[in-house]
This record gives C-alpha cells, structure tokens and sequence, in this order.
C-alpha cells in the first residue's frame, strides 16, 4: 500500500489547528448593552449654599428702632476662592463690579462647576463615541511552533496517513485594519441623549452657582460698606464726646460744673473710643471674609470704593418677579433637565429588552513576508435577540424609575421654594424700607435733641446726665440707619437672586451703571 508523505499529512494537520484556533469563544460575543442608571437625587454634590436670612429682633431697647437683623450666611466652597495672579502692588481700590467680577471668576463654587461641566461634557463625548464607527488597524509577526498532541491529534488516525506530531516552527505576518459599527441599539442612542441632558443640567447648575456667587460677593461687599459707615459714624460720635469732655472740664475748673460731670463725661468718651477699636476690628475681619472670596492673595491690602447707595425699587410687582423668577431660575432650569435626562434613562432600561444589529469587518494581508502576503477580508452581521436575562432588565427598570420619581419630586419641591424664595425676598425689602424711613427721621431727631442738650448744658440748666443720653441716642440712630440701608440692599440683592440673573438685577436694583 502506499503511504502519504509526510508533508501532505503535515498541511492537513496544519489546516485542522488553524481552523480550531480561529473558532471564537462563546464568551468572546459583545455583550449586551445595559442602561446608564442616573443618581437616585439630582442634588448630590452640591459645594456649598448662600442664604440672605432677615430676623426679628425681640426688642432693642428705648435707644434704638431697629428691629431686625439681616445677614448673608456663605457656607462650602463658596467661602474659599482660587488666589488670582497679577494683583499690583500697593492697596487696591475695590469697586462692587470688580469685586463681584473677580468673585465670577475665582471663587471655588464657580470653579467647582465649571470643572464639572467639563466631566459631564466629557461623559457626553464618551457616550457619543459608542454610537460611531470603531476603526483599528493592527500589525502582527508571529513565530509559532503548534504541538498537535495537545490538540487530540494523537487519537485521529487515517490509513495511510502519518501525522507529524509537531508542526513548525513557522513564521507569518498579518497587517490588519477592521470596523466595528452599531446599526440598532436603542439603549445607547438613549444613554447617549440621557448624558445630553446631563450636561445641560450641570450647565444650568453652574449659572445657578455664578448667581450664588454674585450674591455672596455683593453681600459681603455691602456688609463690609456697612462696618465702615459704622467707623464713620463712631469717630464723629468719639469727635462729639471729646468736645463734651472739654466742655465739662472748663466748666469744672470755672466751678460752674460738678466734678461728676466731668466723670460721667469721660466715661462716655472712653467707651465710643472703645466702640471704634471693635467697629474697625470687624472691618477688617470684613475684609479678610471678602478677600476670600473673590480670591484676592493673602493680606492683600484695598480700599472699598463704592458708598453704602439707597434706591428704592419701584415699577416691579410680586406676580412680575415670579414671573421673572419661573423663567430665569437657572436652579429651577437644572432640575427640569435632571427629569428628563431620568426620563430618557428609563427608556433607555426599556429598550434593553429589544434587538440589537451589529456590524464588523476587516481587511489586511497576510502571508510569510509582506512581499508574498495576500489579501483577506472578513465581514461579520450580528443580530441579537434578548430571551431570558434573569429580571436584569426589570431591576434596570426599576432602578430608572426610582430615580425618575425623586427627580420629579425634586423639581416640584424646587418650584415651591423658587416661590418661597421670591415672596420672602419681596418681604424683606419691604420691612427694610419702612425700617429705613423710620431710622432716618429718628437720626435727624436724634441729632437734634443732642444740640439742644449740649446749649441747655452749656447755658447751665442741664447736667451732662443730658448730654450723655442725647449722645447716646444720636449712636444708636446712626447705628439703625446703617443696618437699615445694609438690610434694604441686601433684601434688593436677596430678590434678584430669587429671580434669576442675578449680576443684572443687582445692578438694576442698587442703581449700578
């Protein structure tokens, strides 16, 4: 009989493991794709918060009408900045717009979501990238040597065959460019739509942060406005007791006064000396607060160039501002883009039950060499039907529509306190006007009684017991007109925030060009 010779026996056993090794795994297959589940709450992450609140104050004492008490409260990230380069030298004159344009730009609740919208643009880009073609090209030079024993070729015997029992080794190279591309997937045309709303949401989210931020600079700005006026107004009163003092003194040495005259007297001048070392003491702590907000280097040395205005608002109702309110909050905006990027992610789980098309090829050479290489080609068609996942597509399900329910529960809550928001702010400015016009009147009178004390003193039928209350009462109305100017701006700056744009509406409001 006659026997094959050994190199046919050794191409077939060649054909017979390359054929096995080209077979592809069942768990090598694409795997179905699976829906982005968004965060159960659209409110995770939040830096920080800015509130203007307004109290009423128990009871103030015969001195004073003040009543209430208005403060700006900065909490997280909006406390800090990122320090700015390329301050000059020397102390810089600060004007509200510049200190509200550098806290825009350096205050960290800005550069927070700024960050974070370039991750969610990012994550948009990533989940576009799904959706379009795939191209590789690959470049192979393999050396291998295959023993057929370990492929079960020690048990496949042919009459008249011999088998060797190792083939090479041999040598080839493979140069390769493929294209994988999704026709029909659903779930991520929608993921990618879902991220789409996202990154509208973070964006809305950070002009809602610039508003927060231009409220904390303002606020700050006019507090620090406000401990200065009060400076001001302690060394005329410190300027007033020391000509009192005088007064009581050469009466005294004259002896048309009593020597406690003289006491009562120096008392009341040390003790406005003693108010103007706290009132400077908090400007300068008012200062450091701004500074840090605004991202201003550390002990950088500038002056307030703006003064404490009055404008009352006029020509706005409180159906305006909501309004106004319903269709700038850019808050309000974030989370109505939050409900649908949850709506579409919900679909997106749904459509994890339906098929999906696929598509693949590549072409390239191969061959011994790349001068003897031939060329081939594969394309490859897949369809993919979902039978039986286990309920995965059902927790998806679940999961989205979790998180569908709270967003939406979330943006209706949102809603009221945008509504809130506008009436309270509405409140403030009110009962900071009223405030105002009374401390006003009460300043004047003050001022008054106080010269009428000081010619009864000075004719010598008033005692400086007199004097001292009159003086007395003109600080605590000068004290009342500054927190009641601070109060009515504030509750202006409160509103425009409330409404929405708020760097336009402070402007308008406290009358800036």
């Amino acid at each position: 009989m006659r026997r094959t010779s050994t190199p046919v026996a050794a191409g077939l056993a060649f054909v017979f493991a390359a054929a096995l090794a080209a077979q592809v795994p069942p768990e090598s297959l694409p795997q179905p794709t699976r829906a982005t589940q968004p965060p159960l709450s659209g409110r995770s992450g939040q830096p920080g918060s800015v509130a203007t609140t307004q109290t009423a104050l128990p009871g103030g004492g015969a001195q004073t009408v003040n009543t209430i008490n208005s403060t700006v409260q900065v909490q997280g990230s909006y406390q800090g900045s990122v320090p700015a380069t390329g301050i000059p030298a020397g102390p810089l004159k600060l004007s509200l717009d510049d200190a509200v344009r550098r806290g825009i730009e350096f205050n960290l609740g800005t550069v927070g979501y700024n960050q974070a919208l370039r991750q969610a643009e990012a994550a948009n880009k990533s989940a576009r990238s799904s959706l379009l073609p795939t191209v590789t090209a690959d470049a192979a030079v393999t050396d291998q040597q295959t023993d057929l024993a370990a492929l079960g070729f020690t048990s496949f015997k042919v009459p008249g065959l011999s088998f060797p029992g190792v083939l090479g080794p041999y040598h080839y190279v493979d140069l390769r460019a493929g294209v994988e591309q999704s026709l029909l997937d659903l779930t991520r045309r929608r993921n990618y739509r879902a991220t789409q709303q996202n990154a509208r949401a973070v964006q809305f989210a950070a002009q809602d942060a610039r508003d927060l931020v231009v409220l904390a600079v303002t606020g700050a700005y006019l507090q620090a406005i406000a401990s200065a006026a009060r400076i001001e107004s302690t060394r005329a009163q410190v300027e007033t007791a020391q000509a009192t003092f005088r007064q009581a003194s050469d009466r005294h040495d004259s002896g048309l006064a009593a020597r406690i005259d003289v006491t009562r007297s120096q008392v009341e001048l040390r003790t406005n000396q003693q108010r103007l070392i706290s009132v400077e003491n908090d400007l300068a702590k008012q200062k450091i607060a701004l500074a840090r907000l605004i991202g201003l280097p550390a002990g950088q040395d500038y002056t307030l160039s703006d003064a404490l205005p009055y404008a009352p608002v006029a020509d706005l109702t409180l159906d305006q501002a909501l309004q106004r309110a319903a269709a700038n909050r850019a808050d309000l905006k974030a989370a109505d883009a939050q409900v649908r990027a949850a709506e579409i992610a919900r679909r997106a789980a749904v459509a994890e039950r339906y098929p999906t098309i696929q598509i693949s090829g590549d072409y390239g050479a191969i061959g011994s060499s790349p001068v003897s290489a031939h060329g081939t080609f594969g394309v490859t068609g897949t369809v993919r039907v979902p039978i039986f996942q286990g309920g995965r597509v059902e927790a998806d399900i679940e999961m989205a529509d979790a998180a569908l329910q709270q967003r939406r529960s979330e943006y209706q809550d949102l809603k009221g306190r945008v509504d809130a928001d506008v009436r309270t702010a509405f409140l403030d400015l009110t009962a900071a006007a009223s405030q105002e016009a009374v401390a006003e009147s009460n300043r004047q009178l003050a001022a008054d009684t106080l010269a009428q004390a000081r010619d009864r003193f000075a004719a010598g039928v008033a005692d400086t017991v007199e004097v001292v209350q009159a003086e007395e009462a003109v600080a605590a109305a000068e004290q009342d007109r500054i927190a009641a100017l601070f109060a009515h701006n504030l509750a202006k700056a409160s509103l425009a925030r409330a409404m929405g744009q708020a760097d336009q509406g402070i402007k308008q409001f406290l009358g800036r060009p």
